[in-house]
């Protein structure tokens, strides 16, 4: 009997984990590339790689936490409709539970909303879902009202969570987006878009990346960071569903996520990374998922010690 993979091929508890990592893979709504259904294990498989020791804990992970890696979510359900309200109940225990912090490996970013469903009950939130911000590293905004009259597709994972009452998205590395897109995140005040172009133009005095970090540093209350991989550039990511030149460095997505759990005043309750796709000739890919992954739990176990 093959055993099945852990995170960071790291030995588990089965009651009372402190990190659980849950991987979703689903894929209904894809657009261009294919593939996702199978990121979350490709992701986990390549884990094993990852090099353990975290600076800011000065030591190993698992740092003496307690993690659990749960099988892969699955279902037999026909229409996409069933497999949102599956998904929920799924996440809802791990959503909900203070003591532990939940990493969702996906999958596409559809998820977002369906996550947004199952956590607003946690009690970071106080029983209102708009004190949390999400803040959303993305090559696309997603702010679609819907995409070739799906509403639940991928293309419209932000505008959906803000549909579910979500308090404010900070939007990170955008580079592709449409006229609606635009003229949403301009006209509402609970979007905040830093697009791509602006952080990191050959011609940028290094000012609007230093005021994004700032921003984050000054998150108050709850957040839930969603982090699709096609926000970095394609060398890093070259089989990611829906590439777009002129993303993220590794050094500029690690700088970020390092400033939102450095917010004093901020609680990162939560975090996935999606659209992850097995490369068809390496494993670039999955193996950066795994690292982000590793540096989110990272980041969250380095809060217990400060």
């Amino acid at each position: 009997m093959v055993e099945r993979p852990t995170f960071l091929g790291l030995d588990e508890v089965h009651t009372n984990p402190d990190v659980v990592i849950i991987p979703i893979p689903y894929e209904l709504t894809t657009s261009y590339g294919q593939g996702t259904s199978d990121g979350p294990m490709a992701a986990i498989e390549a884990s094993a790689q990852v090099e353990v020791f975290d600076p800011r804990l000065s030591q190993d992970l698992p740092a003496g936490a307690r993690f659990q890696t749960l099988i892969p979510w699955s279902s037999e359900a026909g229409t996409l409709t069933e497999q949102i309200t599956e998904i929920e109940g799924h996440l809802r225990p791990w959503l909900t539970n203070d003591d532990v912090f939940p990493l969702i490996l996906g999958g596409e970013h559809g998820l977002l909303p369906v996550q947004m469903r199952a956590i607003n009950s946690h009690p970071a939130l106080a029983g209102d879902i708009s004190n949390l911000t999400i803040v959303q590293f993305d090559a696309h905004a997603d702010l679609r009202d819907n995409l070739d009259g799906e509403v639940w597709s991928h293309a419209c994972a932000a505008r959906r969570a803000l549909d579910e009452g979500v308090g404010k998205i900070i939007q990170i590395g955008v580079r592709a987006w449409s006229r609606e897109e635009a003229t949403l995140s301009d006209s509402d005040f609970r979007i905040e878009t830093h697009l791509a172009s602006n952080l990191l133009s050959v011609s940028s005095d290094g000012s609007n990346w230093s005021n994004l970090l700032a921003s984050l540093r000054s998150i108050h209350g709850p957040v839930w960071i969603t982090v699709d991989i096609d926000a970095l550039d394609g060398s890093l990511v070259p089989s990611t569903g829906t590439p777009v030149p002129g993303g993220l460095t590794w050094w500029h997505l690690e700088e970020a996520m390092a400033a939102i759990f450095e917010a004093d005043n901020a609680n990162v309750i939560g975090a996935d990374v999606v659209e992850i796709v097995p490369d068809s000739t390496g494993i670039l890919t999955p193996f950066t998922a795994a690292l982000i992954a590793t540096r989110l739990v990272g980041g969250h176990l380095s809060t217990r010690i400060r």
